[in-house]
């Protein structure tokens, strides 16, 4: 059968799609419709952090399935309520809700923020401030949210309430006034280009936040669940926001995401606030209990901390001529050249090798967490290789 055929005769133009058809993974290995193998440095955009066929979470997701697979939310169900208990308890938040994608937390990071805001100040305080280079989703809030440019193009009106500032101490402190009711930060930002937030930065964010009762929402569907070496990527930071957007990692191949907050938000909403038809749906919840409770082992983190070090000392042994920098935290690796990030990535797929990009001329890598020390130097000397040929 013809698939990419398919792919352009029955689906929406809204993906440049590279030119393979996937049918089975294993590890953090793919294979085609040809049974030819590819080493994985994408996980699927950061979805798979347990890589593909890992046995505990199919039995885990199995198990449920045979049980019961969806009922509405007026109705509790166990895997829900064992995955909110342990979600917020190695969180260090008190409550969450659970939804579908990292666009719909995000969306419902900012109503929870923008409530409790209403209910304190009045309702002129409802802006939300983010940075430039930033990525929130792409639904029509969260791409107003994104700041970005060019995302802010076709589909007017946009939701209003929103500023933009770029990530340093100075013009941040120009962009807070009486309107501000929460800061939202990426840790590392992802889509903008892997650009981790300095220290000096995320400090000032957190003393502003605390002193004006401006709420931190800290976007964690990239860099959280683990990524970074550590539970979410502000833990790198020794922070705590107010609130947690999340998703991408958490379900291991499944849609979820989530919202947490701390005991000062515990009940901003009130029923008939928020929902969502398939939030907190049992077959995912049962699998994302199952990744949260790999990944929240010290010794798992610690490996994947030191996987990142390695990326990063491999480079380093190296003699670059066409790679400017190379960035980020654990598995969370952007690799800036001179050329095109995007002719890289099609070079590498004729190699065996999937890797992702984030603008221009970055590479980016997130690779299962779980991809040995062997694997990743397999891929990264064909990546060098590719990348030094430019």
């Amino acid at each position: 059968m013809d698939y990419l055929n398919y792919a352009k005769e029955y689906l929406m133009n809204t993906y440049n799609h590279l030119p393979v058809v996937f049918t089975h993974g294993e590890g953090c290995k793919l294979f085609d419709t040809d049974n030819k193998e590819y080493l994985d440095f994408t996980s699927g955009i950061g979805v798979m952090s347990l890589g593909y066929g890992n046995k505990n979470w199919i039995k885990a997701v199995e198990a449920q399935l045979e049980k019961v697979v969806h009922t509405s939310n007026i109705f509790l169900n166990i895997p829900v309520l064992e995955l909110a208990k342990k979600f917020t308890e190695i969180s260090n938040m008190t409550k969450v809700f659970f939804c579908n994608s990292g666009a719909e937390a995000n969306e419902g990071a900012i109503k929870l923020a923008r409530k409790y805001s209403f209910d304190k100040h009045g309702k002129a305080r409802n802006t939300i401030l983010t940075l430039k280079k930033s990525f929130h989703g792409r639904t029509i809030t969260t791409l107003k949210a994104g700041g970005q440019e060019k995302l802010h193009k076709y589909f007017y009106p946009f939701t209003e309430g929103f500023k933009y500032a770029e990530a340093n101490v100075e013009e941040l402190e120009k962009s807070i006034d009486s309107s501000i009711c929460a800061i939202m930060i990426e840790p590392i930002q992802g889509e903008g280009g892997i650009n981790p937030l300095s220290e000096e930065f995320v400090h000032k964010v957190f003393g502003i936040a605390e002193k004006e009762d401006i709420l931190v929402i800290c976007d964690e569907i990239q860099c959280g669940i683990g990524r970074t070496g550590k539970i979410y990527g502000f833990n790198n930071y020794g922070v705590c926001p107010d609130i947690i957007s999340t998703a991408k990692g958490l379900g291991g191949g499944l849609p979820i995401g989530a919202v947490l907050c701390n005991e000062k938000l515990n009940n901003t909403f009130e029923y008939g606030d928020h929902g969502s038809t398939f939030g907190g749906n049992p077959v995912c919840a049962a699998g994302a209990l199952e990744v949260l409770n790999i990944i929240s082992e010290n010794s798992f983190l610690e490996e994947v901390s030191e996987k990142g070090k390695f990326v990063k000392e491999y480079f380093k042994s190296k003699n670059k001529k066409n790679i400017l920098e190379v960035r980020g935290m654990g598995l969370m690796i952007g690799i800036e050249i001179e050329g095109e990030a995007s002719r890289v990535q099609k070079k590498a797929l004729q190699k065996g090798l999937l890797v992702l990009t984030a603008g221009p001329n970055v590479v980016r890598l997130l690779p299962p967490l779980i991809i040995s020390k062997e694997e990743l130097e397999a891929g990264l000397n064909t990546l060098y290789e590719i990348i030094e040929e430019e």
